[in-house]
Parts: structure tokens; sequence; C-alpha cells
């Protein structure tokens, strides 16, 4: 990732040429800086000409903005960085498989990403909560296209207690945001928890094994942190301590020497490099002998995009805004990574803040470098970028995004795109030549509805436009007092589910409020489906041949909650007690 910055290495003569106007100002603005602005200014003091310093600075400024401006439309298709929010609330999607990509790239709950480059591929992390396994690894060959290749924690419970099937009290908290890099031949992960700290795991490769996390901040309220290795090989790290200090002031970052082992950090190395609103999404880079510190912070429109720069890691720094995010309009991409390619170019890879009911989307935008800040987005008159929604892929080459999974549930382990709603108990699922078997256990009590049911396993809900799920359920293990379905929550639930009590079997569509019932439901197996679109309402049917389908019920609208985006679950639950079971089989996850 470590390279030096040419803020306008790609911005060619002829691209400057086409527009005519400004012919006459690209051959000295084509190379300047805002240095040899500083010396006209002082040419200009020298002869004590204010008024014309004035004229004259300030038409360089918008000539050097215009000229910026109309090279990086040069460099994507007519429509593509100009489109409109709404292009994402019409389904369409990542690559379009003839060059180019729209935004969000990742039309999913992917939540506070981060990502590299190591040769020729790309490995992204994106945080997990509650959900298990933890913090989720992606790979790609070209930015656009991600697939889910493994998680770094595989037991939560050895993070906090609290994030176990018997506790399951941490709703939206658990693993938060982290960065990945790539160090001294191995891969690392740093995260936090909000009630726990910071913590680290490493692994020669992305897919795993990965070592058991280690506590690095043995402290409650601290986030976001990032590691980074100076050119003499010392270790840092940079994170936001967002609770209250002694002093009562929050959202501090600290920087921090890191021990030998990257393990823990040197005492009585911490120092404050920032603090400003809500400042956190900490990334450390240098880049050209300049170190650079990406956060974000929050603004009257939005949680922005922000850098500091110093040639000296102790400071002092400077900072300037990157990006624009008007709002909900944008819908806040703020946490994310700097990525540089082998072609020299420039990109940022990151959530949108906003929650949908999809979640938090991921998006890909270019970077350009204006005096040595990377813009983020496409550069508006102002120096400050704007959202981009689509352009030329990075890499052109056939990759598929796998970001959902079909699955028999029939193989001798889960997909990496199964997440469990909390660390499970390890006895009450097992996977069997009749499929994934799931053990009803009791709800914990003083839980409203769904959000007591403890075996759950999850996948993310895709806004596209038209998706669909399709699982079948044999009910040969069912008993009194359990319930098996498939569920859409994360707010709000809604699911399509058998119960069976005095040993009748009836179909439930049940949500919030009410249900609609289909009484003494004979089958040994049946079929549940769900179809949802763009605009977030699922309408639920059932089979019992797997081919005819029955609409049950009215639609229901998916939701967003405790800063997760909708997931669709299979479960079971038994209100009478630990006595029952299911067999979840042939899970069809398909896209339009």
């Amino acid at each position: 990732m470590v390279g030096a910055a040419r803020p306008l290495a790609h911005w060619t003569r002829s691209s400057l040429l086409t527009n005519g106007s400004l012919i006459a100002a690209s051959g000295f603005l084509r190379g300047s800086s805002f240095g040899q602005a500083a010396q006209l200014s002082g040419i200009l003091k020298r002869k004590r000409h204010p008024f014309i310093l004035l004229a004259i600075l300030g038409l360089w400024a918008l000539i050097v903005c215009a000229i910026r401006e109309n090279a990086y439309a040069q460099q994507y298709p007519s429509g593509g960085p100009d489109l409109p929010a709404v292009q994402s609330s019409i389904g369409k999607w990542g690559d379009r498989h003839d060059g180019t990509f729209l935004n969000p790239i990742l039309p999913g709950d992917f939540s506070d990403l981060d990502a590299i480059r190591v040769g020729d591929d790309f490995y992204a992390i994106s945080s997990t909560m509650q959900y298990s396994p933890g913090m989720a690894i992606l790979h790609s060959s070209d930015l656009v296209n991600w697939q889910i290749v493994g998680h770094v924690v595989s037991n939560l419970t050895a993070l906090d207690p609290e994030l176990g099937w018997d506790r399951m009290n941490r709703d939206g908290r658990g693993i938060w945001a982290g960065s990945i890099r790539y160090h001294d031949g191995r891969f690392w992960v740093y995260f936090g928890t909000p009630d726990g700290g910071i913590y680290m795991a490493t692994a020669s490769r992305p897919e795993g094994a990965w070592s058991s996390p280690k506590q690095v901040i043995a402290a409650a309220g601290w986030d976001d942190p990032c590691p980074f290795w100076d050119d003499d090989g010392k270790g840092y790290l940079v994170a936001t301590r967002f609770d209250a200090d002694e002093d009562g002031q929050k959202y501090r970052i600290h920087l921090f020497s890191m021990k030998t082992g990257n393990d823990g950090i040197v005492e009585g190395s911490d120092r404050i490099i920032h603090q400003s609103r809500g400042s956190e999404a900490n990334k450390l880079y240098k880049i050209g002998g300049v170190y650079l510190h990406y956060f974000s912070e929050v603004r009257p429109e939005g949680r922005v995009a922000m850098m500091e720069r110093s040639s000296n890691l102790q400071g002092p720094w400077e900072v300037r805004q990157l990006n624009h995010v008007h709002g909900v309009v944008d819908k806040d991409p703020n946490q994310g990574g700097l990525i540089q390619l082998k072609d020299g170019s420039w990109w940022f890879l990151t959530h949108q803040g906003r929650g949908d009911w999809e979640g938090r989307a991921g998006v890909l935008l270019p970077v350009t470098w204006l005096d040595g800040w990377p813009i983020i987005g496409r550069p508006g008159r102002d120096g400050i970028g704007e959202m981009v929604w689509g352009g030329s892929k990075p890499v052109l080459n056939n990759s598929k995004s796998e970001l959902f999974a079909s699955d028999s549930l029939r193989e001798r382990s889960l997909l990496p795109e199964w997440e469990w709603r909390y660390q499970p108990r390890p006895d009450a699922w097992s996977l069997t030549n009749r499929g994934l078997r799931l053990h009803a256990l009791v709800p914990l009590t003083g839980r409203a509805d769904f959000a007591g049911v403890r075996n759950v396993i999850t996948q993310r809900a895709v806004r596209a436009a038209k998706a669909e799920v399709t699982v079948k359920v044999d009910l040969n293990g069912l008993v009194d007092g359990q319930e098996a379905g498939l569920a859409h929550f994360a707010k709000a639930n809604c699911r399509l589910a058998v119960v069976q009590n005095g040993g009748v079997r009836t179909l439930m569509r049940v949500d919030q409020p009410g249900s609609t019932v289909v009484p003494a439901v004979a089958a040994k197996s049946i079929w549940l489906h769900s179809t949802w679109g763009v605009e977030g309402l699922a309408r639920f049917s059932y089979s019992f041949d797997g081919l005819v389908f029955t609409e049950i019920g009215h639609s229901c609208r998916l939701t967003w909650g405790s800063y997760r985006g909708d997931r669709i679950g299979l479960y079971t639950f038994n209100s009478a007690g630990d006595r029952g079971y299911s067999d979840f089989s042939d899970f069809r996850y398909e896209i339009e």
C-alpha cells in the first residue's frame, strides 16, 4: 500500500484539452501546487497589489478546481460517477459485466470495512457485532466482486460470556470495527469490543486458521483500532477512547507504541493526536514519506471522512475534510480503507454509515490525490470529494460476487456465508445426511417474542431488484410446544413456521402484530419461501412438494436495528422445554 502520492499522474494533456476554455491555463497548472501559488502571492505582496493578488488567487483556485473536475469526468464514462443516489433504489449493484460497476458493490450488511492489497489479491474485513463466527473476511481479485472466505473469531465467548447462547446480552455490541494489515509475512486483524477493549489475532492465510484473540487494551470504552509499522519495523497502535476520560472528554484518538510481538502496548507511550465530535474510524498510513491518519467525525451534514497528516508521527498535524455526505442522500460513506493498485491508482472501500433495512452497505470510491491529500470520490469545486455511484472497474476480469450462498446443508461443514445469531450451543446443532439439525431450546426468559430464541442460523438479506430464499424443513422431529421455521429479523421480525401443540401441527405466518394460520399440517416435510425487493417488503409462501407454492399472509417490512440490517434466519425453539429438533436442507438463495 505504500507508494508515492501522484496527485495528477492520471490526468493526461489530451483529457485537459477536451475543455477548450481551459487550454491556456492547463499548461501552467497541470503540474502546479499551492506552493507555487504561495510564490506568486509573495511576488504580488512585494509589489503592493493586494486587490490584484486576491483576484488572481481566486481565479487561480477556480480554474484549478474546474480543470481537475473536468479531468476526473474524462476518466469515467458519462453517467458513471454522477448517477444520483436513487440509482441504488432500483436494484442494480456491483459488476455490470461491461467494464463498469455500480454502487453499492456490497448491497447487504457489511459494516466497518477495511481492505488491503497483497500481490494481486484484495482482502477486507467487516464487523459482525454479536454474530458468530466473528469478524468476516472477504476476498476479491478486482475490488468489485467479493466473496466471504472466513472469519477471525471462532468462539465469541472467549471475548465475553454475554455473547453466548445462554445469555445473548450484547445486541449491537460484540465485535466492532477493526483493521486488517499484512506485515512480516502474516495477516493481522485488530478490533474492538465496547465492553472488553482492543484485541488482535494473526494468521498465515486470511481464510484461517486465526490465532486466539489476545487482549491488547483491557478496558471498556475503546473502538476502531489500527496497527501501523514504520520503516524501522517499530509498531504503533491508534484507537479511539469513546468513553469519557477522567476530565470528562470523549472521542479522543490515542497513539501508542506496541510491544515486541504486537500484542500489547508500551506503558507510558500514550499520546492524544486528535479529538473532535465523534472522531473514530481510525486508519494510519505512511505514503510518500508522509504520515496520514484517517478518521471520521460528525458535522452538520453527517459523518464525514477526515484526514490529518504530518512529516513526523509525533506531530504537529494538519487536518482536512476528504468528502461530503449531504445528510441521508449519500448514506454517509465514512468508514473504510485506502488501497493502491499495481497501476498506481487509489481506491477507497467503505461502508455507508446510514443503515437501512439491508444494513450498512459497502461502496467503492475512486481516490484523487490533490496537493498531497487523498480526496475520496469526485473532487468538487471546493476540493472536497462527492459521492460516486459508478464508474470503470479498477481491474477487468470475469470474477463474480459470492455474498450469499445456496447450500444443501448436508456437507461436513457450513459455508462461510452462514453466521449464528450468537455463539451457538455446541450440542444443539449438527450436519447430517438429512440436513442441518437444529435442536429446540427454551427461549431466554424476559425477552420479547423472537428476541429470546437461542438457536438461529443466518445469512444477510441482500438489497436487489428481486431476492428469494427457499428451505426444506423435515418435520419428523417436532414435538409438542415446538416451533420451527424461516424468519426475517432485526428491530422487528416476521416468520413462517410450523408449530406443534397437542399432537397437531399448524402452519403459522407470524409477525408483529398478528398471525395467519393454516391448520392441520399432516405432511412430513414442508418448503418455506420468502421473496423481497428493493423496497424491503417480504412475502412468504409454502409448498408441500417443492414445486407449487401458496402465498400466505400480508407482506412484512424488513427493518434495521441495533446497528444490524435484516437477517434471514433458520430457527427452532420449544417453550415447553429443551426437546425436539428440526432438519433443514436444500437452502436456495437467488437474486436477480
